[in-house]
This record gives structure tokens, sequence and C-alpha cells, in this order.
């Protein structure tokens, strides 16, 4: 199967210029697609027995219905979207070939996918999951097999709320007030660390965090619960009482 050729959609930029390269070095022919730039997607399709869809969160599953048709019964499609369940089901619904949701857990930036973690939502495959499955296992990733949903629901906490908070924190920082130079004089290394992160959400690339966070079904239900726990946390403040948040810090044993 070395021969076959691969088709990304969106390869041109972030995590899917990153995988076009990956499978050129695994020794793949690679056709990428994106704005005004490569085959159209009937075109790639008919070429390339696997197509990758990566693009943002927004427009996933209407590129899918586009390229969806076109591509035969014993191809495989798949996606690399934060998001797992509207693209799965996107998916399923246009093509006939076999469907394999992805998702990546790192950005463009790193130099191998050894030790990250990627999850794998295989909801049709016959023949190509093995595939996929050996080209990352022989590059060391951590796989992880899961449904659509329950990915979705771990991503409002392991991406939504986690992106929230960081967002929250910069929000704040921004506001009239606040003297962010003034303020990494007397940063601490938690502090460096976190308004590097913020750097990340806030320069590059706004757009990926801010789907993140508004397009995950079930980050409201978690949100609520976020929204409980700070006012928890507001009536100990306004009070001064230490003691009785220290309890309650004692009595989550969240790591025990």
């Amino acid at each position: 199967m070395k021969k076959i050729k691969i088709g990304i959609i969106g390869g041109t930029g972030g995590i899917g210029r990153w995988f076009a390269k990956f499978f050129q070095k695994e020794g793949f022919e690679v056709l990428v697609s994106g704005r005004n730039v490569g085959p159209d997607f009937q075109a790639l399709a008919r070429l390339c027995p696997v197509v990758v869809v990566s693009v943002p969160i927004k427009v996933t599953c209407q590129v899918i219905e586009q390229v969806g048709p076109f591509m035969p019964k014993e191809s495989l499609l798949m996606d690399l979207t934060s998001l797992k369940e509207e693209p799965v089901k996107a998916m399923l619904k246009s093509s006939r070939s076999e469907v394999l949701g992805l998702h990546p857990l790192f950005g463009p930036k790193i130099k191998s996918m050894a030790g990250h973690n990627i999850v794998l939502c295989p909801v049709r495959t016959r023949t190509w999951l093995p595939w996929i499955k050996n080209i990352f296992l022989k590059n060391r990733a951590r796989l992880i097999e899961t449904t659509p949903r329950h990915h979705d629901e771990l991503m409002a906490l392991v991406q939504g709320l986690n992106h929230l908070n960081s967002i929250t924190l910069g929000l704040t920082l921004g506001r009239p007030g606040f003297d962010l130079e003034e303020l990494k004089k007397f940063a601490t290394p938690i502090l460096k660390t976190k308004l590097d992160i913020l750097k990340k959400i806030f320069s590059p690339n706004p757009r990926l965090y801010a789907e993140i966070i508004t397009q995950n079904p079930y980050l409201p239900k978690v949100v609520k619960e976020y929204e409980g726990s700070l006012s928890e946390m507001k009536k100990w403040i306004d009070r001064k009482d230490s003691e009785n948040l220290q309890k309650r810090i004692e009595s989550t044993k969240l790591f025990s």
C-alpha cells in the first residue's frame, strides 16, 4: 500500500500541512487541496483512495458533504477535526466509503507524534483501520479508540473548559486597569507559563479556539458547573473565609 496517494483537503496550513509532510516522509504521494490550490474535490477523490479533511470546525461538515459523494466504496474518508460527532455523521451520510474520525491531540509545532495521543473513532472500517494504526504505532503515537460522542463529551473538558479558562484570564488581563507589561515584571514561573499559553491563543489563530469553545454541544453543561464553582469561590473570597475554602479543596480529593 506504499504507492497509494493520500489527498488532504486543507493541507496548506496548520495540522493539515503537518500531516501532509508526515505522510510524505512515510513514502506516500500526497496531493493537497486548499483554497485556490490543488485539484478540486471530485478529482481528489478520484485520484486518492485516502482523503483527509482538515479545515476549520465550522466548515468541516460542509466540505465533507462536497467530497463525500465522490468517494468510492473501497476508499477511506477521514477528518482531523477537534470535534467528532457531527463530522462523522456527515461522512457516513454523504459517502459510501470507509469512515474514520481522527483527532490528533497535538499541534503542528511538534517534530514527531512519538508519545503524543491520537484519538480514533472507527465507525465504518473494513480494511483501512489496521493500515492507519500501523503507521501511527510505528511512529510511537499513543492511540485511543472511542466513540464520536464520548470523544466530544471529554473534549468539552479537555479542550473546552481548559481553553475557556485561559481565554477568560486573557480577557480579564486585557481590561482597562491591568498593565500586562508591569505584571510580567512580577510573574512567577506558573504565570509565565500561562502567559505563554495566552500568547498562542490570542495571536496566531484565535479562530481555532473560538470554534472549539462555541461548537462543542456538551460544553454548556460544563460551563454551568464552572459557574457553580466560581460562585462558591466568590462567596469564600467575599467572606475572607480561607478555612472553609481549604476544607472544600481537601474534600474534593481530586488527585487521591
